[in-house]
């Protein structure tokens, strides 16, 4: 991909504390205008991957280029970022505090408190917007703190954890937002460790676990690592049907359809069918089953335990 198609490129990235390499040789191209999703379990070194990119702290070895600035924070007006630590001046009005994170990316004060009641009543918070800090509920200050980091309409917006502590409502409201961030023609770069939001919504993804990328690519190109399984209810059902079907063939308990799920075969699931119509047990019902990207996390994360110096 040309590098003027990317709005963040990280080469080599490696950070040290003490003697553990909490990131170790990591790599990163993000495309312009894209959703791009960090995934990996806690204490995979997401979060330091991302301060290094912002140049928040300096990396031992490896460079980045944000937004065609080598330094990071030359780029920093242009930036929007949620910490994974959260924190607001609990004495501060909810209007105020997003204008004022506006103004610490050099937005003016009228524009960002006019952006901020607007950007409130879109979310469904107008009612809160003159409540202080401390009277929101958990969630609320933590979506406060969300539009504070969008207030000045960034071209790249990055989450540490945007999902984390927040209720479904809330958690759909950000959801919503990072498409609408998107549709602007932000690039939007988020952590997460909860797979149903990264499948949603991201264009590209990349999985880190021990420090290391072990994966780089599409939702579809994750999944595409593991094979289809097929469910198969019988219409006269026996044990005897497991002689018919594959050897990893497993039988499903009743309360969730009964039957029998096994990998689809590479040359299909014709043959398989016409031996149980043939002996009689009949199809009640099938169903191929994709695999989602929570199970191609799992196998990746899985398989980077078992070889840890191996990365994508």
């Amino acid at each position: 991909m040309r590098s003027d198609a990317l709005a963040l490129s990280a080469t080599g990235l490696v950070k040290r504390f003490g003697d553990r390499r909490v990131v170790d040789g990591i790599d990163l191209a993000v495309p312009t205008g894209s959703v791009y999703g960090v995934l990996g379990p806690n204490g995979a070194g997401k979060t330091t991957t991302l301060r290094m990119l912002l140049g928040i702290i300096e990396p031992d070895e490896g460079q980045r280029s944000l937004l065609g600035h080598i330094a990071p924070r030359d780029a920093s007006d242009r930036v929007g970022y949620l910490p994974e630590e959260r924190g607001l001046y609990p004495g501060m009005k909810a209007r105020e505090a997003i204008a004022f994170m506006g103004a610490l990316r050099g937005l003016d004060w009228s524009t960002g408190r006019k952006r901020a009641g607007s950007m409130m009543e879109a979310a469904g918070l107008g009612h809160a917007a003159d409540q202080k800090i401390r009277k929101l509920s958990k969630g609320m200050a933590q979506f406060v703190q969300l539009l504070g980091s969008v207030v000045h309409q960034p071209e790249f917006l990055v989450l540490d954890e945007p999902f984390s502590g927040l209720d479904p409502v809330n958690q759909e409201r950000l959801e919503g937002l990072i498409r609408a961030e998107r549709d602007r023609g932000a690039t939007i770069l988020f952590s997460t460790h909860v797979m149903a939001h990264a499948e949603r919504l991201c264009d590209r993804l990349c999985i880190i676990a021990g420090g290391k990328r072990r994966f780089e690519g599409t939702v579809d190109d994750a999944r595409a690592m593991l094979p289809m399984k097929a469910h198969y209810v019988p219409h006269h059902p026996s044990p005897d049907i497991a002689r018919l079907l594959p050897t990893d063939a497993q039988p499903v308990d009743p309360t969730r359809g009964g039957g029998w799920r096994f990998t689809l075969p590479a040359q299909g699931i014709e043959g398989i069918l016409v031996r149980l119509i043939d002996a009689g047990y009949g199809i009640s019902g099938l169903s191929i089953e994709r695999p989602g990207l929570h199970d191609a996390f799992v196998r990746i994360v899985g398989e980077a335990a078992a070889n840890p110096e191996m990365a994508a």
